[in-house]
C-alpha cells in the first residue's frame, strides 16, 4: 500500500488503533480515528498521539468518513457488525487490522498463538525461550500482539534475524487473511459466544490461523484437545503438536516420559527439563510449557534454551498471581480467568479449600459444569458484580448446599472473602465473567483486587 497521501480509518482508540493511527500518520496517510467513547475518555490516546496529522472522530462512526478511503483498520475490541463496517463492505473498501498489516510487513520469522486458555502464559514462556537464543541464531526476540503490545509499534525496529512472538484472539483473527510462519492453536472452548453467537463460528475465526499458511510453514496443535486436533486436516504444512501422552510416530513436537519434558525434532529426541522444576501451579500451565516448548522449537530454539525459558518463570501477572498470605490463607489473583472453563482450571489447580471469587459480566456461556466443581472443591462462593443474581440461580439449581453470598462489586467481595477464610484456604480471584461491568480490562481488575487484599 502506497501510504503518502492515502485516507485510512482507524476504529477504535485502544491498544491497537493507536499503534496504527501512529504507524499510518508516520509514513505520511491521512487518518480518521474514530471511537464511539466521548471526548473526555479519550484524552490518554490523544495525549498519545499528539503530534502527529490524526483527525479525530469521536462519539459515533458517521458514514461519510468512508467518502475516499483507501483502507479500514479495526481494532480487536470492536465487533465487526457495526454500520460502519457493512457500508466499508458495500463499498468495496479492504478491511484490515493491525496484526494483518504486521504479518504483511515483518521482516523476519513470526510465532503467531491463539487458542481459548493459555495464550498470554504460552507466548510469553515462548519469547523467553527465543531470546536465550540470542546470539546463536536469533538477533532479538520480540513478543507482543493480543498480548498488550502491538507489535506493529516495533516493526521499524526488526531486523531479518529476529524472531517475533505473537499472541492472536478471535477477534483479530476473524478478519486476517495472513498467517504467522508457525502458528499455533492452544485448546479450544466456549468463549465469546456474545461477539461471535456460535461455537462454530468461534472455532471457525481461529482456524484462520491455520487456513493462510503455506506448505512451508508450520502448524503446532494440540494433540490431546478434540476440538483443536479435529483442524489437523486443514494445516497447509508441517504439522506439530505437544501434549502430556507420546507423540504420534514420526511427527515432531513435544510430550511428557518419565517425569520429563521431551522434545522430538527431525533430528531425533531430547530431553527439555524435569517436571518438578517448572515453577508454575496446575496441570494446565504444564500443557502451556509443553506448547511454548513446541513453538519455540519449531521457530528455531534448541533444548538448552527451552530448559532457560521455563527456568525461574512464575507466571505473568493476573494468571494464578500470588497476592499474599494473610491469617493463614493465600490470596491469589486469577483476574484473566474470563470464562467458566478458565475458573475450573484454577480450581483444580489447588487441593485446599478454596473461597472464590466468581461474577463479573456473563459472556452468555454456561456455567453448570463450574457450579459442580465448586461443590466439590469450595468452602464458599461470593458472587460479585452483575453476574451474581444469574450465577445465585445457578448455585441454587447445582450446588444448592454450597454456602454463598453476593456482593455488588468487587470491594464488596474481597471483604466478605476476607471474613470466610479459613487458616489453610486459598482465596481465589477467578471469575469466569468480563470485567466491563466495573472496570476498563481484566488487568484494571486485578490491579484492584491487589490494591483491595494488600490493605486488608
Amino acid at each position: 500500500m502506497d501510504w503518502k497521501g492515502a485516507r485510512v480509518i482507524v476504529v477504535g482508540a485502544g491498544r491497537q488503533g493507536i499503534a496504527t493511527a501512529a504507524f499510518a500518520a508516520g509514513r505520511g496517510a491521512q487518518v480518521v480515528l474514530t471511537d464511539a467513547r466521548p471526548t473526555d475518555a479519550l484524552g490518554e490516546a490523544q495525549r498519545r498521539l499528539e503530534g502527529l496529522a490524526v483527525e479525530w472522530q469521536l462519539g459515533s462512526h458517521p458514514l461519510a468518513m468512508l467518502d475516499g478511503t483507501q483502507a479500514l483498520f479495526l481494532s480487536g475490541g470492536v465487533p465487526g457488525d457495526i454500520p460502519l463496517v457493512a457500508e466499508a463492505q458495500a463499498r468495496g473498501v479492504p478491511i484490515s487490522n493491525d496484526s494483518q498489516l504486521f504479518l504483511e510487513l515483518a521482516p523476519c520469522l513470526v510465532a503467531g498463538i491463539t487458542g481459548s486458555a493459555g495464550k498470554t502464559t504460552t507466548t510469553t514462556l515462548a519469547g523467553r525461550m527465543l531470546a536465550a537464543m540470542q546470539g546463536r541464531g536469533v538477533h532479538r526476540a520480540w513478543v507482543g500482539g493480543n498480548i498488550g503490545n502491538p507489535l506493529l509499534a516495533d516493526l521499524d525496529q526488526m531486523a531479518k534475524d529476529d524472531v517475533a512472538v505473537m499472541e492472536l484472539s478471535s477477534f483479530q483473527l476473524e478478519w486476517m487473511t495472513r498467517a504467522p510462519q508457525v502458528a499455533a492453536i492452544l485448546n479450544l472452548a466456549p468463549n465469546h459466544l456474545d461477539r461471535h453467537g456460535t461455537m462454530e463460528a468461534y472455532t471457525a475465526a481461529k482456524a484462520r490461523i491455520l487456513d493462510f499458511q503455506t506448505a512451508e510453514d508450520i502448524a503446532v496443535l494440540n494433540r490431546e484437545d478434540p476440538a483443536t486436533w479435529a483442524l489437523a486436516d486443514r494445516v497447509q504444512g508441517e504439522l506439530w503438536s505437544f501434549g502430556h501422552g507420546e507423540l504420534p510416530t514420526g511427527q515432531s513436537g513435544t510430550f511428557l516420559r518419565d517425569g520429563q519434558v521431551w522434545l522430538r525434532t527431525a533430528e531425533g529426541e531430547t530431553a527439555v527439563l524435569p517436571v518438578d522444576e517448572i515453577e508454575l501451579i496446575g496441570e494446565h500451565n504444564l500443557s502451556n510449557v509443553l506448547a511454548a516448548c513446541a513453538i519455540a522449537a519449531a521457530a528455531g530454539a534448541d533444548a538448552a534454551a527451552l530448559r532457560a525459558g521455563v527456568q525461574g518463570f512464575h507466571g505473568a501477572p493476573h494468571r494464578l498471581e500470588w497476592v499474599r498470605g494473610l491469617n493463614g490463607a493465600d490470596w491469589y489473583n486469577d483476574s484473566i480467568a474470563t470464562a467458566p472453563q478458565r475458573t475450573e482450571a484454577a480450581l483444580y489447580s489447588f487441593n485446599r479449600p478454596v473461597v472464590l471469587l466468581l461474577g463479573g459480566r456473563d459472556k452468555g456461556l454456561p456455567w453448570g459444569d463450574l457450579a459442580l466443581l465448586a461443590a466439590a472443591r469450595c468452602r464458599q462462593v461470593v458472587l460479585f458484580g452483575e453476574a451474581a443474581p444469574m450465577l445465585d440461580e445457578v448455585f441454587a439449581r447445582y450446588a444448592p448446599e454450597l454456602p454463598r453470598s453476593q456482593a455488588s462489586g468487587l470491594a464488596a467481595a474481597v471483604a466478605a472473602a476476607a471474613e470466610a477464610a479459613r487458616p489453610g484456604d486459598v482465596v481465589l480471584l477467578a471469575p469466569g465473567g468480563t470485567s466491563f461491568d466495573e472496570f476498563v480490562d481484566f488487568e484494571a481488575r486485578g490491579e484492584r483486587f491487589r490494591q483491595l487484599v494488600s490493605e486488608l
